[in-house]
């Protein structure tokens, strides 16, 4: 028996590749050198998405999550093609720590990067935006943007921030750090409003009349229950590469949706407002962490580098489940009403 079979399922036609489904086959292979990397390099998959390989996880769910139950499947062919791809790509992963690791890194004096850090990570994504993109190119041709993007899109994005960061750290690129004075205002607000009217997060001394956040520029001092506490913000902290990720990933969501274009900007424009309220959201709890939780240097890291991802990322996806729910409803609800309208035609002749 071939061990690649022809069956059929509601009308379309699929493939067993060595006794799994195509689709099935597909994932497993694209989703493979980030598998090796979580098995090889656990202790670099952290949230934080300047420090590790955290925004893998990310990137496998989103390929998993557009390619399970797709009815469309590769030939066995272009699976052995992608599979070679596949080999590739791991093959980086397993020769960075033979060397390769100290030839990028060696790379930072060529390129004057700033983020050493950064630039080695930005590499990672690279390989990996550029193992998807080329592989669901291969698996599903010319319209592989409308069956599975997301994935690619948000590995890219990705690797475009580290690359930004790298180059660009702190308030060296003043287009992105515009945005920051004016979060730290708004964050100034609805904590002094906090403190008021809600509950007291500070100064130290209760019968101190000094408000517990002032923001100037891109500084932000807080003075709360555990004494005082100053920030400088720049603008990866002030949410600017979540607002860059929404933004990529949002496109390939509507590019492959058939929706009137007003339709396709409201959906755009509502995500927009949420995401900036989610960033506000994570400026100020960051600000309340210090403001009556700790004033630790170390703690408080440690709680900001994960506070956007854990906040963002659960965000996008419940708000890109909610337009497809929505939509996918919408659909159902007009095919009901088309079938309605026909049947009713026919009863009248």
């Amino acid at each position: 028996m071939s061990s690649d079979k022809t069956v059929a399922s509601d009308g379309t036609e699929g493939h067993l590749t060595f006794g799994i489904s195509s689709s099935i086959a597909a994932i497993l292979i694209l989703i493979s050198p980030i598998l090796y990397t979580l098995v090889a390099y656990p202790n670099t998959f952290i949230l934080s998405w300047n420090e590790g390989r955290g925004g893998f996880l990310f990137a496998m769910a989103f390929i998993v999550a557009e390619l399970v139950g797709l009815k469309y499947s590769p030939t066995r062919k272009r699976l052995l093609v992608v599979a070679g791809i596949a080999a590739l790509a791991i093959s980086y992963f397993i020769a960075l720590p033979y060397g390769l690791s100290d030839y990028i890194r060696n790379g930072k004096d060529v390129y004057n990067v700033s983020l050493v850090d950064s630039w080695m990570w930005m590499w990672d994504f690279i390989i990996m935006a550029i193992f998807v993109t080329s592989s669901t190119i291969l698996l599903f041709g010319k319209k592989w943007y409308k069956i599975a993007s997301a994935g690619a899109i948000y590995l890219a994005g990705s690797a475009l921030i580290l690359a930004l960061d790298a180059f660009f750290p702190f308030d060296s690129l003043g287009p992105l750090q515009i945005i920051v004075p004016i979060y730290l205002q708004i964050d100034q607000t609805l904590i002094n409003f906090i403190d008021t009217y809600v509950i007291n997060v500070g100064p130290q001394t209760p019968n101190s009349s000094a408000e517990p956040a002032i923001a100037r520029g891109n500084l932000l001092v807080i003075n709360g229950l555990h004494g005082p506490f100053a920030l400088q913000v720049f603008w990866p902290s002030a949410g600017v590469h979540s607002m860059i990720i929404y933004t990529l990933v949002m496109l390939a969501l509507l590019i492959k949706m058939d929706l009137p274009l007003t339709r396709k900007m409201i959906y755009f424009a509502a995500g927009t407002f949420g995401t900036v309220a989610v960033n506000l959201v994570r400026i100020v709890s960051l600000s309340l962490y210090a403001l009556v939780v700790t004033t630790d240097v170390q703690e408080w890291e440690a709680f900001h580098s994960i506070a956007g991802e854990i906040m963002f990322l659960p965000w996008l996806g419940i708000y890109l489940g909610v337009v497809i729910y929505i939509e996918n409803k919408r659909i159902r609800r007009l095919q009901a009403k088309a079938g309605g309208a026909a049947a009713s035609n026919q009863s009248t002749r």
